[in-house]
C-alpha cells in the first residue's frame, strides 16, 4: 500500500497547496482523467470545509491529508483540529426550504462525487474513497 501525507495550517489560500498535492498524486498514483476532477473537486471542497467549519480558520490549527492506495480504491483521509459536527443533522440542501440558502452544498457535492464518504471521530475526519476503474 502506498500513502503520502501532508498538513497545512487552516489559511484559505492553502488550497492551491493542496492542488499540487492532488496533481502530484495524479502522476505518482496513475489516476486517470475521469475520476481526476471529482478528486480534485471532493477533495479541496472537503479540506475548505475544515478549515472554515472545522478548524474555525484558525491558522494555529492544522488540517491534516492522507492519500493511500489499496488495490484499485484511492482513500483521501482529511482531518481537521476542531470540535466535529453532527453529519446526520444535514439538511438537504435540495429540499424547497433550502434552494436558495448560501451554503450547505458542499457535502452533498462531495457524497455525489465520490464513490464513498465515511464521517469518523465526530466528524472531525473524513475519508473519501475512489475506485481507480
Amino acid at each position: 500500500m502506498k500513502s503520502i501525507k501532508i498538513s497545512i495550517p487552516s489559511l484559505i489560500e492553502n488550497i492551491k497547496i493542496i492542488e499540487s498535492f492532488i496533481d502530484n498524486a495524479r502522476e505518482n498514483f496513475e489516476i486517470n482523467d475521469d475520476i481526476y476532477g471529482n478528486i480534485m473537486i471532493s477533495v479541496t471542497e472537503c479540506i475548505s470545509n475544515a478549515i472554515i467549519h472545522g478548524n474555525q480558520s484558525d491558522k494555529n490549527k492544522l488540517v491534516h491529508l492522507e492519500l493511500k492506495l489499496e488495490e484499485e480504491l484511492l482513500l483521501f483521509t482529511i482531518q481537521d483540529e476542531g470540535k466535529g459536527f453532527d453529519y446526520n443533522e444535514l439538511k438537504d440542501p435540495t429540499a424547497p426550504e433550502n434552494i436558495e440558502k448560501i451554503g450547505g452544498r458542499g457535502i452533498f457535492l462531495i457524497k455525489h462525487l465520490s464513490d464513498d464518504v465515511k464521517f469518523e471521530e465526530n466528524g472531525t475526519k473524513t475519508v473519501l474513497s475512489f475506485y481507480m476503474n
